[in-house]
């Protein structure tokens, strides 16, 4: 409260009551609309606590009539040495295996997982097989990056697509030859990480801000009234466990983690220049610009005139070609913006001049280019 009394008064000496009160207003306006509240948790991971992947290879059986063709051969050669293992011995060569597909699985092992816990898996064709329609997938294990197994997966596959028709009259929804086997896969191995063990605990930001990383740590430490977080760069946080005096590690992230601090957003602008869809922070400011759009459209089309000479005479038949240009200079539109718009008038304007998405892709580049926008640009 004292430092908005000196600064109005200050404001009141130099330039009037009247313009100090503006000032002050537009200054808790613009702090208003740039930052707000979020939990800890909400805008960091702990380090080393995260998914792995796990990926194995598999057989489909059951498909009806769906599978792989006899020319793959990696197919035969699976469905061989599974029966291999059962004590059946069969030759690649005289199987058929159209019931049967090759498929890679895949599936994500959680944080903090132990043997017992189910996984979704996800099934992929990796041969010519038309649909998994009806399938069921044989034990397969998963492998993590270090060659080891750390789940199994087993279990009939749904799909979210389907394949209908024949010949050249096929009827296809989404991706028949990719499904889902919900609570397919069980995990084997422990991968759970011992908590208390940990004498630092290190919190990432998602996204490195030094502002926001120096909160952070402010934030933690005045909950515990003294110095226990640091900000060592603008990513990580660190957390001395023994000068915290928790109970555990798992009640010191608790408690940290429902901490509120201001969230800084960044500016930004996202561009998917394939599908043409742009999404735009409401923090995203634009410098004064002048955008000046028009279209030129040139079409150039060739016909040809036959000319026959009279029966009888000596004459040939000639082909003359005739050129002809149209060009077709459409008026320039332009839009002006002030100093600060956001992304309100940016849009409304680009529409005024009945631009499509990726007439704006190009017009964004180029304001970024020309230095009218204030935000960061990333297209994918």
């Amino acid at each position: 409260m004292k430092q908005i009394l000196s600064q109005w008064v200050y404001c009141r000496t130099v330039t009037g009551c009247c313009l100090g009160l503006l000032m002050l207003t537009a200054l808790v306006a613009a702090t208003a609309e740039t930052t707000r509240q979020v939990m800890i948790r909400d805008i960091t991971t702990i380090a080393g606590v995260r998914n792995n992947q796990l990926v194995g290879y598999g057989i489909v059986v059951g498909l009806n009539g769906t599978g792989d063709r006899s020319q793959t051969q990696f197919t035969t050669q699976t469905l061989a040495n599974a029966m291999r293992r059962m004590g059946v011995l069969i030759s690649p060569g005289t199987v058929r295996v159209a019931n049967v597909a090759a498929v890679f699985v895949t599936a994500s092992l959680p944080q903090f997982a132990r043997p017992g816990m189910t996984l979704d898996v996800t099934v992929s064709s990796i041969g010519d097989a038309k649909s998994l329609e009806g399938g069921i997938l044989l034990l397969t294990g998963l492998s993590g990056p270090d060659g080891l197994v750390y789940a199994n997966a087993q279990g009939p596959v749904t799909l979210g697509g389907y394949t209908a028709g024949r010949g050249g009259n096929v009827k296809m929804l989404n991706f028949p030859n990719v499904g889902r086997i919900p609570n397919g896969g069980i995990v084997e191995r422990d991968t759970a990480i011992d908590l208390n063990r940990m004498s630092t605990v290190s919190l990432m930001l998602r996204d490195p801000d030094f502002t926001q990383a120096c909160e952070v740590a402010a934030a933690i430490n005045q909950e515990f009234s003294k110095e226990v977080a640091k900000a060592l760069d603008s990513r990580r946080i660190d957390i001395n466990v023994a000068a915290a005096t928790a109970v555990s590690v798992t009640a010191l992230v608790s408690r940290v983690q429902n901490l509120s601090v201001a969230f800084h957003p960044r500016a930004k602008v996202v561009i998917n220049e394939r599908t043409g869809t742009i999404v735009m922070g409401g923090d995203v400011k634009l410098s004064p610009v002048s955008v000046i759009h028009g279209s030129l459209s040139i079409e150039i089309s060739t016909s040809y005139s036959v000319s026959q000479p009279a029966p009888y005479s000596n004459g040939k038949t000639t082909t003359t070609p005739d050129v002809n240009l149209q060009a077709n200079d459409q008026p320039t539109r332009s839009i002006r913006l002030s100093n600060g718009a956001n992304v309100e008038e940016l849009i409304a304007g680009l529409h005024a001049l009945d631009a499509n998405s990726h007439e704006i892709v190009a017009i964004l580049e180029a304001i970024k280019a020309a230095g009218g926008l204030a935000a960061d640009l990333e297209v994918i």
